[in-house]
């Protein structure tokens, strides 16, 4: 538990310490049509992140049902290292999010670091509330697929690790608007 959270507060920290300083054009700046903005990728943490709240609200209140899938501890592992490999920080393999997950595509307001930072907050208590599931091996559905399963324990490692990713991918926004701007 402690790892997770001291993993939130590094990745919030990262971010506040690369993109404070950056204007409200710096973070809605996009590349091409592709790739995301940098403040497009915080946006994106945050709706991925808050669909797992309703998941562990349901664990809370005991009306989670671990799905069929879930059963099966052969799948919950291969889904679970799967995931976890796809969302890697190294970013060599480019993967497309679930619709459901798609940030908005439209100027994204100056508040956005702020709005990252308290759904970190947030992120960090549903976390501790949560260790009782992880120490009884709660399986969980993905939010945005039911027939992925995977420990809740890996969920957290997913959601970690996936802001890792994005932090990167940020700051490719930046180092490409850098570049751009001294051509």
């Amino acid at each position: 538990m402690q790892e997770w959270t001291t993993q939130i507060d590094q990745n919030t920290q990262a971010f506040e310490t690369t993109f404070r300083d950056v204007t409200l054009e710096t973070l809605n700046w996009k590349p091409n049509d592709e790739t995301w903005s940098i403040a497009q990728n915080l946006d994106h943490l945050i709706i991925i992140n808050s669909s797992y709240f309703p998941i562990l609200e349901a664990l809370h209140e005991g009306t989670h049902k671990t799905p069929l899938a879930g059963k099966l501890g052969f799948l919950v592992s291969f889904f679970g290292k799967t995931v976890l490999n796809a969302v890697q920080p190294d970013r060599k393999k480019k993967i497309k999010t679930f619709p459901l997950w798609e940030p908005q595509n439209s100027t994204i307001s100056d508040t956005i670091l702020d709005d990252f930072k308290t759904h970190q907050e947030e992120l960090k208590t549903a976390v501790l509330d949560a260790l009782p599931f992880v120490e009884r091996g709660a399986v969980i559905a993905s939010p945005a697929n039911k027939n992925l399963v995977y420990t809740l324990e890996c969920a957290f490692d997913i959601i970690v690790t996936h802001e890792q990713r994005h932090l990167e991918q940020a700051k490719e926004v930046l180092q490409i608007m850098s570049a751009t701007a001294n051509r």
